[in-house]
């Protein structure tokens, strides 16, 4: 890798290190390519993505970034796990590491926000942002439907009422 190519490189981390809402660090020492790409398409489905880059880039590319305190994490066989959403990222690599042994998370960044281990798997259990929206729109639309009910309800009674009244006269 030439260093032009070493620059974009680091060019692209950055932006991953900028724009992303959850990035989570881990090692993979001993994952075989399948299992790899079953990560990767994993997370590509929840709207994410994995990188593997060395460590001395991903450093450079951290520095004056507000996760930059996550560099001490990068030794060794790292990958990034990194998503818009805050929590499509850290879901799919605790899912992931529960079942393979040899993916080990070691944290990660949420924002200025460092997360240790046990951080990341408190944010995987959070709701993602599209469970969010709905339970919201629900709660948006609960109310109007309770009008309606409430609205609709004294005319069907009436009409129960009238029927039963019929049904009495013509016995």
């Amino acid at each position: 890798m030439d260093r032009a190519q070493k620059e974009q490189l680091v060019d692209e981390l950055g932006q991953i290190f900028e724009s992303s809402g959850v990035v989570v660090v881990s090692h993979y020492v001993g994952l075989t390519v399948a299992e790899m790409q079953d990560l990767r398409a994993r997370a590509r489905a929840a709207g994410g993505a994995v990188r593997v880059a060395k460590n001395r880039l991903d450093k450079i590319a951290l520095d004056g970034k507000p996760c930059e305190s996550i560099a001490d994490l990068l030794t060794g066989m790292t990958v990034l796990t990194y998503s818009e959403d805050p929590v499509a990222a850290a879901k799919v690599a605790q899912d992931f590491a529960k079942e393979n042994q040899k993916f080990v998370i070691l944290g990660g960044a949420m924002g200025e926000n460092v997360l240790d281990a046990a951080g990341v798997e408190a944010v995987s259990k959070m709701p993602s942002r599209d469970e969010l929206i709905a339970t919201i729109a629900g709660m948006l639309g609960a109310p109007a439907s309770n009008i309606a009910g409430a609205i609709g309800a004294p005319a069907s009674n009436i009409a129960s009422i009238l029927s039963t009244i019929e049904d009495k006269a013509a016995a």
